[in-house]
């Protein structure tokens, strides 16, 4: 008897190796920013999901392989929520790098600045523990597996809460992250001047906060188009047509490593290691004698 496919479709093996070397490709340059900005945080952009794709091109050589399949669907689930996580700690440093300590308060930003990235962190790790256990459930359960309809009913049901929370966290980050784009204007140039001045950068860091809100409406899109995917279940046309994934998941995600090979953070941004530097952690003690703070 003949081993069943994973899939609904014929996966193509030779598409799945285009994304993959455009994802090194992608690494690869990215790997060199980093080292030559110092950027070390930015490494998790790129790694997972490329690892991804090139466990799909084997996935689609063999598509009756458990072990591929399994590391594949979870990869390129899982790989944007990290990347959610990566752009949340670049808005947090460009706060530090553009508003001056007196201004970093809740009214300004809307979000406690010194919290940024944890309450934003704390939703992506949420999210991405759901879509674990689920990609788990459903790419790692077989059809004669017992009570294998309950696992992958609660493995569609638990990625619904994931990819739920990760459109909740992200909506609220990128309606933050908007409104900031317009409020920043406001601000008085003089403490980013020194900053360029002191690190001898000369790119304008707006540049950084166009590529950030970019990226969150593309991230959003991959999102949604994983919660109809979740919801319909194995029943559903997205599953069962292989252009789906590539459209609404595969380019959203490659056009956010473009964007971001771009306009990389290291380029705009100093302090992009794994610790924010003591001289950008000050916060204002007070919300006196600060103008903006009605915006």
């Amino acid at each position: 008897m003949a081993e069943k496919s994973y899939y609904l479709y014929a996966p193509s093996e030779a598409l799945a190796g285009v994304v993959a070397g455009l994802y090194a490709l992608s690494f690869l340059i990215t790997l060199y920013q980093t080292i030559r900005k110092r950027s070390w945080v930015w490494l998790v952009m790129v790694l997972g999901i490329g690892i991804g794709y090139v466990a799909r091109v084997l996935s689609a050589k063999n598509p009756t392989d458990k072990g591929p399949y399994v590391l594949q669907f979870t990869l390129v689930i899982l790989a944007p929520v990290m990347m959610a996580g990566v752009i949340y700690v670049i808005f947090s440093r460009i706060v530090f790098w553009v508003v001056p300590p007196e201004s970093r308060n809740l009214r300004f930003l809307w979000v406690p600045p010194r919290f940024i990235t944890l309450i934003f962190v704390g939703f992506d790790v949420i999210a991405l523990l759901l879509q674990l256990v689920a990609a788990v459930l459903i790419a790692g359960t077989d059809a004669t597996d017992s009570n294998a309809k309950h696992k992958i009913n609660l493995g569609k049901d638990l990625g619904l809460v994931g990819v739920s929370v990760q459109i909740t966290g992200f909506g609220l980050f990128t309606i933050a992250a908007i409104r900031f784009h317009f409020v920043s204007k406001r601000l008085d140039g003089q403490f980013v001047a020194m900053n360029q001045a002191k690190h001898d950068i000369k790119q304008h860091w707006s540049k950084l906060l166009f590529a950030v809100n970019g990226s969150c409406f593309l991230i959003l899109i991959r999102s949604v188009f994983r919660e109809i995917e979740f919801a319909e279940g194995k029943k559903g046309g997205t599953q069962q047509e292989e252009w789906y994934l590539y459209v609404f998941d595969t380019l959203p995600i490659l056009l956010v490593v473009i964007l971001y090979n771009i306009w990389f953070p290291g380029n705009y941004l100093k302090h992009l290691g794994f610790r924010l530097p003591k001289e950008y952690r000050g916060l204002a003690s007070s919300e006196d004698a600060i103008d903006l703070r009605q915006v």
